[in-house]
């Protein structure tokens, strides 16, 4: 059966220290987020952030004409709403859930009350916020540079390691629309992958059955991407009940 929904299952909260945790804990809300659901929407005042724990969010810039593309995910490594203790208080972008799940929400006003303290809690969403201008910048670059196919295995292995399961639940044209890209050339990439033995598809769900074939299979941008976040997280401790959540 599937683990109770806990705080621990978010890196950044497992990370913090008893302390520091029990005075966010009776703030925290669980909250279901369906697929498709928006939680920000372009230039609107940020209300919370979100820290998912089983749930994926997708932070999409649409443009004029309808067409849109992913600059970043987010999952249980990170928040959702680095924009309210940036400063901006609000965002260009839009942050719709891509798999459906659990988050943690935190009212903005007690997020900046304890980021503000200057404790842990603000070095972890600093470090963080880092680690998300990285996968952002590699994004564009990739976008870019590199074939759909490629795009296709990053995003796979970026979305798996978020759920640690082997079967995704998307249809086609939704990863098109991350991808910035024709769903055609998401079918053409997903066939090869799937002729490869890297996948197996059917509608809505693509399962990965080869994950060393699609890292050989896709950019150096996977790897560049999980390894700075590595690099910025990696040697702050946990408490010890969240362990498992690491």
């Amino acid at each position: 059966m599937p683990a109770a929904p806990s705080p621990n299952q978010n890196h950044l909260l497992a990370a913090l220290p008893t302390a520091e945790f029990e005075l966010l804990a009776p703030h925290l809300e669980l909250v279901a987020l369906p697929l498709g659901e928006m939680l920000y929407e372009p230039d609107r005042q940020l209300q919370h952030a979100y820290f998912p724990t089983t749930a994926i969010v997708s932070l999409l810039h649409v443009m004029e004409s309808g067409a849109s593309a992913e600059s970043a995910g987010v999952g249980n490594e990170g928040v959702v709403g680095v924009s309210l203790f940036m400063g901006g208080e609000t965002t260009t972008s839009s942050a719709v859930v891509q798999t459906a799940g659990y988050a943690y929400r935190l009212d903005r006003r007690w997020l900046l009350q304890e980021f503000n303290r200057s404790g842990l809690l603000q070095r972890l969403l600093l470090r963080y916020t880092q680690a998300l201008m990285t996968q952002m910048s590699q994004t564009a670059a990739c976008n870019r540079h590199h074939s759909v196919e490629q795009q296709l295995c990053r995003w796979l292995l970026l979305t798996q390691d978020r759920v640690a399961q082997r079967e995704l639940v998307i249809t086609q044209e939704l990863i098109a629309g991350m991808l910035g890209v024709r769903r055609e050339g998401v079918t053409e990439a997903a066939g090869n992958l799937q002729r490869a033995g890297y996948i197996s598809y059917r509608r809505g769900h693509i399962a990965v059955l080869d994950r060393a074939g699609l890292e050989t299979r896709s950019c150096e941008c996977y790897a560049l991407v999980r390894k700075e976040l590595a690099r910025l997280l990696s040697d702050v401790p946990y408490r010890q009940e969240a362990t498992a959540a690491r």
